[in-house]
């Protein structure tokens, strides 16, 4: 006697799913994959629809979702870092559809897709020419392939780097084809060192941001005007990997300076790159700045059309980059975030707790991470709301699975949510899921 079981048609199950809401496509995919797995399995669900429609949750989740940070991090890497301001989310919408991207339409010819963001990032660095490619270890890879691939680059082993995913600054400097000479050590680098170090392969002397840590205690490094003037005296190039793309004074918000683009070009670098999305606050972006001559070298290397960035982180940038030449720093949401008062967070916080109405909810002082690369062991004071739980890391879970997502952290026993990154627009979404969850989690409890 056959014991399979009755499986419905794919396109059967398919139209039950599109009877309940279920796009055309995915509706498709889910009713292949229940079918398909009963047929391996040889057991049939109890509801076939109910299967199938749980599948299709499954894959919603899995997309790209909104995700509320109070994670106590400015800059998530794993949220993408900085967040669009509405200026660039408009632009990138815009961008979506057929737009002059390398078209003169005076002339009707073919133009240049980086005309306009050139102009700003010359006018607001002081840099001769500029170049934007995919993200910053492009810019890094492309600068030093087109101008030093063959030669010697000297790097301290106080700036050996290595970024996320394991990228190390040594490995991407044997990339480009050059070879690296290493000087100093781990926490003390003179200009010596370099001096020393150098032969008639040398091209260049690297500066690296240490993006993702400190040297703190009994440590010393030369000066980036050190090292342009022993660069140039020498007939070298002076190179900086500058990292997180500030174009602020870190120091008015309560920060350590920060060296920005415009210190660095006008520091003696020949050439600076940097992230677009760090404390720039911009899309994902590599930013190659400097001389014209080098520049243009740069421009001509087949790995520039590799490491072409596309037409959308494109307009994010150019959005965001017009917003600091027009003064309005403020509706950058990385740079917002970075700037609140004190006194506004905990206004907001105070706002938050008495509209949730909770018991085990209560305002702790807390400290927020910039993040993402850029300012690292650097932090600004913030509130956040702290929920006491018996199973914190579940509360944490349920609420980053949530729609949408609330991604907070546990620290002491305790769902700690830092206010300091959640916008005034977002309030009304977090208070509805926070509440929910809260409610839900004190049932079954």
């Amino acid at each position: 006697m056959d014991q399979r079981p009755a499986i419905p048609s794919v396109h059967q199950l398919a139209n039950d799913l599109e009877a309940q809401g279920v796009s055309g496509l995915l509706a498709r995919k889910a009713a292949r994959a229940v079918t398909e797995r009963a047929r391996e399995t040889g057991q049939a669900p109890p509801d076939w629809l109910k299967t199938a429609l749980d599948f299709v949750r499954d894959q919603e989740k899995s997309a790209l979702g909104v995700v509320l940070n109070l994670s106590g991090t400015i800059l998530h890497t794993g949220l993408g870092r900085a967040p669009l301001s509405e200026a660039a989310i408009e632009a990138v919408t815009r961008a979506c559809r057929h737009t002059a991207l390398e078209l003169d339409l005076e002339t009707g010819s073919r133009g240049d897709r980086q005309t306009w963001v050139r102009s700003m990032l010359c006018e607001l660095t002081g840099a001769e020419d500029a170049l934007v490619v995919n993200n910053c270890a492009a810019a890094v890879v492309l600068t030093l392939t087109a101008l030093t691939g063959g030669g010697e680059v000297v790097l301290s082993r106080g700036e050996m780097v290595e970024i996320g995913g394991a990228f190390r600054m040594p490995e991407i400097i044997k990339l480009s084809g050059a070879r690296l000479v290493e000087v100093g050590c781990t926490n003390k680098t003179r200009i010596g060192d370099y001096e020393a170090a150098l032969s008639e392969n040398t091209r260049a002397l690297l500066r690296c941001h240490r993006s993702n840590f400190a040297l703190i205690g009994f440590q010393e490094e030369a000066s980036a005007s050190e090292l342009a003037a022993l660069a140039h005296s020498k007939g070298l190039l002076f190179l900086e990997d500058q990292g997180n793309g500030c174009l602020i004074q870190t120091d008015q918000s309560g920060l350590k300076p920060e060296r920005t683009l415009r210190q660095a070009i006008e520091g003696g670098a020949d050439v600076v790159m940097a992230s677009g999305d760090k404390l720039l606050g911009a899309a994902q972006a590599g930013l190659i700045l400097g001389r014209k001559d080098l520049i243009a070298t740069i421009k001509k290397h087949p790995l520039a059309r590799a490491f072409r960035i596309d037409k959308l982180s494109l307009a994010a940038l150019a959005a965001t980059l017009q917003q600091y030449t027009l003064d309005q720093q403020s509706e950058i949401p990385t740079l917002w975030a970075i700037r609140r008062p004190q006194s506004e967070i905990r206004a907001q916080a105070e706002r938050l707790l008495a509209q949730l109405n909770y018991p085990q909810l209560e305002l702790v002082g807390t400290v927020t991470e910039v993040g993402g690369g850029s300012m690292p062991g650097q932090g600004l004071p913030s509130i956040a709301l702290a929920i006491n739980s018996p199973q914190p890391d579940q509360l944490a879970r349920n609420l980053r699975l949530g729609a949408p997502g609330i991604l907070g952290f546990v620290s002491k026993g305790r769902v700690m949510l830092d206010c300091r990154t959640l916008p005034p627009s977002e309030e009304i979404a977090f208070v509805a899921r926070l509440s929910a969850e809260l409610a839900s989690w004190s049932m079954n409890s």
